[in-house]
């Protein structure tokens, strides 16, 4: 299988949704290209509807990876950092070079696939869930939660999903998930609605580090995606493809919301990141 080569200079998001594959065939054939402990891992799952996404998630790694691989699906072996976030087992400079990040919501998969850059995606529906602002007076940074306070009703549940899913992305793209508390770093939105970035001295990073995208998917689905910046080289552009893995693929537009702006004197804004007490 030849691979194809994916542009270092664009992001790939592939989309499934869950509903759409109930066909026992087309399943069966998701189960073989499961490897063993896959199919284990499947099995132990208690509902049926959390191993149907299982095996659809799967199946879409699988399937777009071996494009940009060269290899075939069911040969693809996968392994786990420290903090559970996945990667290939490459064999080659280019397999080692693709970067790929996940996230599910309700019925829809994203996989997030680019080169030479760290990677983190997050996806929400806005439509189906009620924003848990407890949440974000228990977790997120001080000056995220007094701006929020500012909002009306409406608008908070808004703001938290854009914070939580930006947040989200970020943390999977340094590959430690929750173990970065989401107090140490935030966004501020200027009063274009463009994105500035914070973090404390402690977590070892800098925002300009990376670039961030939050983008609308049809009508419900927001998607955050933070990506390594690269010096002297362009941002990114990004792709969407709604796929069913091993039947059909379809290129879909999206809305581009916001991304950040590097400009020096927005990331400045609020940088005290101190901590809560009593969590």
């Amino acid at each position: 299988m030849a691979a194809a080569d994916p542009d270092p200079l664009r992001i790939d998001l592939w989309l499934t949704p869950l509903d759409d594959q109930r066909d026992s065939r087309l399943l069966e054939a998701y189960r073989q290209l499961l490897s063993a402990e896959e199919q284990r891992r499947a099995q132990r799952f208690l509902r049926e509807r959390d191993r149907h996404r299982y095996l659809v998630t799967r199946a879409l790694v699988r399937t777009v990876l071996a494009r940009f691989s060269g290899r075939a699906p069911e040969s693809l072996r996968f392994k786990e950092n420290r903090h559970g976030k996945p990667s290939l087992c490459a064999i080659d400079s280019c397999q080692r070079a693709l970067s790929f990040n996940l996230s599910h919501c309700d019925d829809m998969i994203v996989l997030a696939l680019t080169r030479e850059r760290e990677l983190g995606v997050d996806i929400e529906n806005v439509a189906l869930r009620p924003a848990p602002l407890h949440i974000a007076r228990r977790y997120f940074a001080q000056e995220e939660v007094v701006d929020l306070g500012t909002l009306s009703a409406a608008a908070q549940r808004q703001r938290f999903f854009e914070l939580w899913t930006l947040k989200e992305a970020y943390i999977k793209a340094r590959g430690m998930g929750l173990a970065i508390p989401l107090d140490q770093f935030g966004f501020r939105f200027d009063a274009s609605d463009r994105l500035a970035m914070w973090m404390h001295p402690d977590l070892g990073d800098c925002p300009s580090r990376w670039h961030h995208w939050q983008i609308r998917i049809a009508s419900d689905y927001l998607v955050a995606i933070c990506a390594e910046h690269r010096a002297a080289t362009p941002f990114p552009s990004i792709s969407a493809t709604r796929t069913i893995p091993l039947v059909s693929e379809e290129h879909i537009g999206h809305v581009q919301l916001r991304t950040l702006n590097l400009d020096p004197a927005l990331e400045s804004l609020p940088r005290t990141g101190a901590k809560k007490q009593g969590r």
